[in-house]
């Protein structure tokens, strides 16, 4: 996480510069408060050697004496410090946010985190389990209200689909508008994380007593609960960045539906030849979704194919189960559906094989010599096969095959 871009405040109030010295002081203070204190209990308990009943009089002396009253004033000072810290900061790295130079992010990003961990960190110091609380009540409040809302604020656009293709070509401006608020997004979900795993770690330094460690515990949860709300707004925007980029493949996918999957040799021959339609797709994928990755994460990236191979797999099992195939026509499928599995294979880091689980099955079926060869490889005979298709699935798919007698079907147990 990288350091504040501008902590400068507006015309109202302290200037939260000045105000973050103070924080600093007052945290100095309270940790001498702290060494004092365990320096006077250990001195009370000493008293035990000496005269017995003076220990618990002294110590109860001690605990409702001034002094501890002071250090309660003091750490509630800070809370409210802090607070107005925290909160005016924040607000001032979202109003000036801006594109980082050679980065996927705009500076909000790094900045609210920076400046969440720095006073996460400064109230964990202050080993008061009131005033952790409270800081981190305000941190988790920001993150679910304020910044995420400025985050989504970037993610909105209603035309997406007509400002990101003008004249049929990627549009350069839009396409960074859009992958940064995405990946705006994507990074603050994972920064949720690693502050709730450095808070926790720094806790377990600080604070040994169970019922703390209990609040703290709960208090952290809604940490992971913003990261699920993070991640599911950003798989929202990224099936809207899928939608607006369906129409210039859609076309594509339907001339596959003018495809005859009833070959003899010499069709199955030809297609060998001249591809009916898989590299008109993989052409039209590539043209409409590959220029988008040098502007996105890894991590929406691979999202973002895997959504537009949802899409694909989607349409085309639908057009399939439309078909009607000889053995050689689902032997077509079955080479068009790895074709389809290696080049999506180089265009994600994640697997993409279980995507086609599906087609592939369909594949399987439809080159069968007989009815009877599903009994193979269903049931006990699956092995480590998964079956995705159901058995009346199973029975319409060997109904395509224009060799294969209903009743034959119709006979088979599954």
């Amino acid at each position: 996480m990288g350091s504040v871009t501008n902590a400068a405040g507006g015309s109202e109030g302290p200037d939260p510069r000045e105000v973050e010295i103070y924080l600093e002081e007052i945290l100095a203070l309270t940790q001498l408060g702290e060494d004092y204190t365990e320096f006077m209990v250990n001195k009370i308990r000493g008293l035990r050697d000496v005269k017995p009943e003076l220990g618990p009089q002294a110590m109860k002396a001690f605990r409702n004496g001034s002094f501890n009253k002071m250090e309660k004033d003091l750490t509630g000072y800070y809370v409210i410090l802090e607070e107005f810290f925290m909160v005016e900061n924040i607000r001032k790295a979202i109003q000036i946010d801006e594109p980082v130079p050679d980065g996927l992010t705009t500076s909000m990003v790094d900045d609210v985190f920076f400046l969440l961990q720095s006073c996460c960190r400064r109230a964990a110091f202050t080993a008061s389990i009131n005033s952790l609380l409270a800081v981190l009540g305000g941190a988790t409040s920001l993150l679910s209200n304020e910044f995420q809302e400025a985050l989504q604020w970037r993610m909105r656009e209603p035309n997406l689909g007509a400002k990101l293709f003008l004249g049929g070509v990627g549009v350069q401006k839009t396409g960074e508008e859009i992958t940064t608020a995405l990946n705006n997004m994507d990074v603050s979900s994972e920064y949720v994380l690693k502050l709730r795993h450095e808070v926790e770690e720094l806790c377990a330094e600080i604070f040994h007593a169970p019922a703390d460690r209990e609040k703290i515990k709960s208090c952290l949860s809604e940490l992971g609960e913003i990261n699920a709300s993070y991640k599911k707004i950003l798989y929202s925007g990224l099936e809207h960045l899928v939608a607006s980029i369906a129409p210039r493949i859609r076309p594509v996918l339907d001339t596959v539906t003018t495809v005859s999957y009833e070959l003899d040799d010499a069709e199955y021959g030809e297609n060998e030849v001249n591809d009916p339609w898989v590299q008109k797709l993989l052409l039209a994928v590539d043209t409409n979704v590959t220029w988008l990755q040098p502007m996105m994460t890894s991590n929406n990236y691979d999202s973002f194919v895997h959504l537009v191979i949802d899409f694909i797999v989607k349409r085309l099992e639908v057009i399939m189960m439309q078909k009607r195939f000889s053995q050689l026509g689902g032997l077509q499928l079955d080479k068009e559906v790895r074709s389809l599995i290696n080049h999506f294979s180089e265009m994600s880091q994640r697997p993409v094989r279980d995507k086609f689980s599906r087609l592939s099955q369909m594949s399987t079926i439809l080159n069968f010599e007989r009815v009877s060869e599903i009994l193979d490889f269903w049931g006990d005979n699956a092995g480590h096969l998964t079956w995705l298709l159901t058995p009346a699935e199973v029975r319409r798919v060997l109904g395509l095959r224009i060799d294969f007698r209903p009743e034959a079907i119709s006979a088979l147990r599954l």
